[in-house]
């Protein structure tokens, strides 16, 4: 037993002595590789400063620049990595690390298909130049103005203030309506009119009205006005018109300055903006006699 156990103390201490021996032969290549990975470490951190300077002189996106420098600063570093190893003589090593990483990938790729699919749609909507930083949109059943894109989620914020989070994947596979494409928009103002107006009237007023209510309307004929239906209690139309806007609380504004304009036109010229009502009329007069009440009641 004593013999086992000194033979198994003194395979210890060479085992140690050789490792002490291979770590002082090494201690320059450590150091060296040390300094390596922490040279990479900066150089990366600088080059994602420079690279997203650089590209964001030639891309507007915002979510474009900072994917391309995240990417660049991740192969700087990869790099440092493999040159530390290589430093240290660690070939086999390195080998083993790409062969595992491959495997790694294909085991963690099929138990993050979702993550790794909002990670590609990221990517797609970064390089999309109808979708920017600061556009007002409609998606998913939100709308507000996009304050970030990254490689996980796409952020709005509504006009409540409220941040709304949604995965990039519900981006690209629903509709987006996207209100910053243009400078225009079209607003739709529907009312009615009691039926002893003079419909002419009402809409030669109307027309006047917002044609001077906003100043990018330069004629009355410019507004659409038409007459839809004989309501129950009114005759309604449709109006629209074209204000320069950029996002829907634009629109919801000139929508509102335009019914209050409306309303006070209407008041100055005694047109009536009725609401539903119903007038129970009884015109017959129903003359039942008491034998033929009980005549009825006596058969029954």
């Amino acid at each position: 037993m004593k013999e086992q156990l000194t033979t198994a103390f003194s395979n210890l201490t060479d085992k140690l002595l050789g490792w002490l021996d291979a770590i002082i032969q090494n201690i320059p290549n450590l150091i060296l590789a040390a300094i390596v990975l922490i040279s990479a470490y900066y150089i990366a951190k600088y080059v994602n400063k420079l690279t997203h300077r650089l590209v964001s002189k030639r891309v507007k996106q915002e979510s474009i620049s900072s994917i391309i420098a995240r990417i660049s600063a991740v192969v700087v570093v990869l790099l440092g990595l493999f040159l530390a190893l290589g430093i240290l003589d660690l070939s086999k090593t390195l080998t083993s690390l790409l062969t595992g990483a491959g495997v790694a990938g294909l085991v963690i790729g099929l138990a993050l298909q979702g993550t790794l699919s909002n990670t590609i749609a990221g990517i797609v909507i970064s390089f999309r130049k109808k979708i920017q930083i600061g556009n007002w949109v409609e998606t998913n059943g939100y709308s507000g103005e996009i304050i970030d894109i990254n490689l996980k989620d796409f952020t709005l914020k509504e006009a409540d203030n409220n941040m709304v989070v949604i995965p990039n994947k519900m981006i690209l596979e629903n509709p987006l309506k996207n209100y910053s494409l243009t400078t225009r928009m079209r607003v739709f103002i529907e009312c009615g009119v009691g039926y002893e107006s003079d419909l002419e009237l009402v809409e030669q007023l109307t027309k006047d009205t917002i044609a001077n209510t906003f100043d990018q309307i330069e004629n009355p004929d410019d507004v659409e006005f038409y007459y839809t239906e004989f309501g129950d209690s009114s005759i309604n139309y449709l109006c629209r018109f074209w204000i320069d806007a950029e996002s829907m609380l634009e629109k919801l504004k000139a929508k509102t300055k335009a019914i209050i304009e409306i309303k006070k036109a209407y008041d100055n010229e005694g047109i009536n903006i009725p609401f539903p009502i119903r007038t129970l009329q009884f015109d017959n007069k129903l003359n039942v006699k008491s034998s033929d009440l009980q005549e009825a009641f006596s058969n029954n």
